[in-house]
């Protein structure tokens, strides 16, 4: 038999008799929390690579003698491929181990999707991993090449639309003195070269304010208006070796001589020379 809600009474003697009906209050169940599910091991072919420029005919890996700190055990775990063993862990392996050599041809290495335990050493537990050798990734890979070629455009737009004379003093700093012989075309040929071959130096470049004065400065060398002295610590004047300025100890010449030029006194130096050079 269902029990009946109790009724409370409300109000003074003497008062009409009220009753008032008690709703018991339900709490609302707390939500579990669910785990985040651990990632499953993508069974599929992979590629290794060598790092670096150089590609060798063959390079083995050591597959032996090699450990890796296990977070969860909270120690050092050998490792080893053997190619009867189930798992690299060397404390895991049953019976026999026999010994299998890794080997990259000419810096590559293809392990089909078969190959779980050899794929799961070198991607996840190798202490060479990412120092000698690299997992090719081709998402990773895609999105570094859009970077790539995201920055060669910058740099190849930034060399179009530049000025001869901050083409000239980019170019100075990879050609030094050559600059100074070349017709505006192949300055600005070797300049759009320059910034397809290296967009983010270009770019740094571009953004350095003593850029231009370094190669005021260099062009008043070669236009003979000052002269650096043999022991590279003084610009001085070509007509009289009056003393310019004094290199600051540590310094390269032409990097101080641009520094120098945003002070008062070698902005008024400097607005002589542009008199001379023009």
């Amino acid at each position: 038999m269902a029990k009946k809600a109790k009724k409370a009474y409300a109000g003074d003697p003497g008062d009409e008799h009220v009753e008032k009906v008690v709703t018991p209050v339900m709490e609302t169940p707390k939500p579990k929390k669910v785990e985040p599910k651990k990632p499953t091991w993508e069974i599929k072919d992979r590629i290794y690579y060598l790092k670096g420029s150089k590609k060798p005919l063959s390079y083995m890996l050591k597959s032996s003698n090699v450990y890796y700190f296990d977070e969860e055990k909270g120690y050092e775990r050998e490792l080893k491929y053997c190619q009867n063993q189930k798992t690299s862990f060397v404390d895991e392996m049953k019976g026999d181990q026999r010994l299998e050599h890794i080997i990259f041809r000419n810096g590559t290495l293809f392990v089909e999707r078969s190959k779980t335990t050899l794929q799961k050493l070198l991607s996840l537990y190798h202490p060479h991993k990412d120092s000698i050798f690299y997992e090719y990734k081709a998402e990773e890979s895609a999105v570094q090449e859009v970077e790539t070629l995201e920055l060669q455009a910058d740099a190849i737009l930034a060399a179009r639309d530049m000025s001869i004379e901050m083409a000239e003093a980019v170019m100075r700093v990879e050609l030094g003195s050559k600059v100074s012989k070349m017709s505006s075309s192949e300055l600005k040929r070797d300049l759009l070269i320059f910034a397809q071959q290296n967009p983010s130096l270009l770019l740094e470049l571009v953004n350095d304010d003593n850029v231009q004065l370094r190669n005021f400065g260099i062009k008043a060398v070669e236009f003979k208006i000052i002269k650096l002295s043999k022991d590279q610590r003084n610009f001085l004047w070509g007509s009289n070796d009056r003393v310019v300025m004094t290199v600051p100890f540590d310094e390269h010449p032409y990097t101080a001589l641009a520094h120098w030029f945003k002070t008062d006194e070698g902005m008024d130096i400097y607005q002589q020379i542009e008199k001379r050079l023009n």
